[in-house]
């Protein structure tokens, strides 16, 4: 059996109950840590279980996950993942590949960033596509066109955009570097979906118990010191006046 089992939003603490069971009974408990950034420790799901807990490199999932598969036909396999299990597209690759084989599969879900977003006031079932603003030297590309081009999409349709700051290795982009990539972007698109003036939310470390969210124009919030990730960024399309209220509470001029 393979079990995709969600850690939730922060720390080992977020485990559910449900999960807690399942990797207990498991075989053999893998972490996979890459695809988001997850505060908690390794040691402290090994005591938590009793058993070892193996942390997955990236190309361990998109490159070996045969030998995963294979161990699943034989095993009760845990992979233990940040957030919700099925955010990523890796997962809901593995689960496919699994049922090919006839292996049982299970997902137990936890929180992630998309329930999270509803601590900003806004109502989710607004929000159009996301995207993710990358690193130029990770991608190869000067600047995140396909991103801008979703951001202005949205904004044509009236609809909220979550963006998503990118990770490479330890290394977590931080808001500044997102809204300078994206005024520099807006420089050559010139279409103003992202200026200066452009108001947006910036959440952080949602599920902590020191989350942080600031909702104001970009030029007042580039420069500042936002703490620790991890970051989204959130540029609202147009405002129900509930909406609206909400944001003025943690609005910066």
């Amino acid at each position: 059996m393979l079990s995709l089992v969600g850690l939730g939003l922060w720390d080992e603490k977020d485990l559910t109950l449900r999960g807690f069971e399942r990797a207990r009974k498991a075989d053999k408990i893998y972490l996979e840590s890459y695809t988001s950034k997850w505060h908690g420790k390794v040691e402290n799901l090994k005591k938590i279980f009793e058993k070892n807990v193996v942390q997955l490199e990236r190309n361990d999932l998109e490159e070996k996950a045969k030998k995963i598969i294979e161990e699943a036909k034989d095993l009760n396999i845990v992979i233990l993942v940040p957030g919700d299990p099925l955010i990523a597209t890796t997962h809901s690759s593995l689960l496919l590949e699994a049922k090919k084989e006839g292996i049982k599969t299970e997902v137990i879900h936890n929180a992630s960033i998309y329930s999270a977003i509803g601590e900003t006031g806004l109502h989710v079932y607004k929000f159009g596509a996301s995207a993710t603003i990358p690193f130029p030297e990770k991608t190869g590309e000067i600047l995140p066109v396909s991103t801008y081009e979703t951001l202005e999409e949205n904004k044509k349709r009236n609809l909220h955009t979550l963006l998503f700051l990118d990770i490479m290795g330890e290394r977590n982009m931080s808001p500044n570097e997102g809204m300078n990539i994206m005024l520099k972007t807006e420089e050559v698109m010139k279409k103003k979906a992202f200026t200066e003036d452009t108001y947006i939310i910036i959440l952080g470390r949602a599920g902590s118990e020191k989350p942080l969210m600031v909702y104001g124009k970009v030029k007042n919030l580039l420069g500042k010191d936002f703490g620790g990730p991890p970051f989204v960024i959130i540029v609202p399309g147009e405002l129900h006046f509930t909406e609206r209220e909400y944001l003025q509470i943690h609005r910066i001029d």
